[in-house]
């Protein structure tokens, strides 16, 4: 093996010349996707799906971005109408409580239902005359428990969901007076 150089050097091509022949493609028809047309037309026949899908989609993209923001009518939190930590007028969840109480008419109890609202009214009885006060405002009833059997005491208990305050300001009005409801 010799490891000479060639006699001839090499000349530049000119451009274009290095490139494989071209070949003719030959003519096909285009490709077409089938049933294609044929979905879009029953989506548009279909119009309140079409517009119930698309009011889906831009609530969950409202959703995942947060919501609208440009109210500033949010809390803390980014929700609109739910108090964040932080609330406008500063109050603190009202616990309810489940209060039983023993109203003097049995026969006004009976007509009580879970879920019934009730105002509770305390009658007191003096030597200058009788005074009566609302004690619970809108009270929702819980539950109105069977009287047991050969109880002979007035009255009939029934379950109300009240605040804590109220509570105790039924309670107190049990011991000293008379109980009442009325539906709301």
């Amino acid at each position: 093996m010799s490891f000479a150089p060639s006699p001839a050097p090499l000349a530049p091509c000119p451009p274009g010349t290095d490139a494989p022949p071209t070949c003719e493609v030959p003519h096909f028809a285009p490709v077409r996707v089938r049933g294609g047309q044929h979905r879009l037309r029953r989506f548009v026949r279909h119009r309140r799906r079409a517009v119930a899908l698309g009011l889906a989609v831009t609530a969950a993209a409202l959703v995942a971005a947060g919501g609208p923001r440009g109210d500033g009518a949010q809390g803390a939190d980014g929700a609109r109408g739910h108090p964040g930590a932080g609330s406008v007028h500063g109050h603190r969840a009202v616990e309810t409580v489940s209060a039983p109480v023993r109203i003097a008419d049995g026969a006004t109890v009976r007509l009580l239902r879970p879920g019934d609202r009730v105002d509770v009214i305390a009658a007191e009885e003096s030597a200058l005359g009788g005074h009566s006060r609302v004690v619970a405002r809108g009270a929702r009833v819980t539950k109105v428990p069977e009287p047991p059997t050969g109880a002979t005491e007035g009255g009939a208990l029934v379950v109300l969901s009240v605040p804590r305050a109220t509570a105790a300001r039924l309670a107190g009005a049990s011991a000293t007076a008379r109980l009442a409801v009325t539906l709301c």
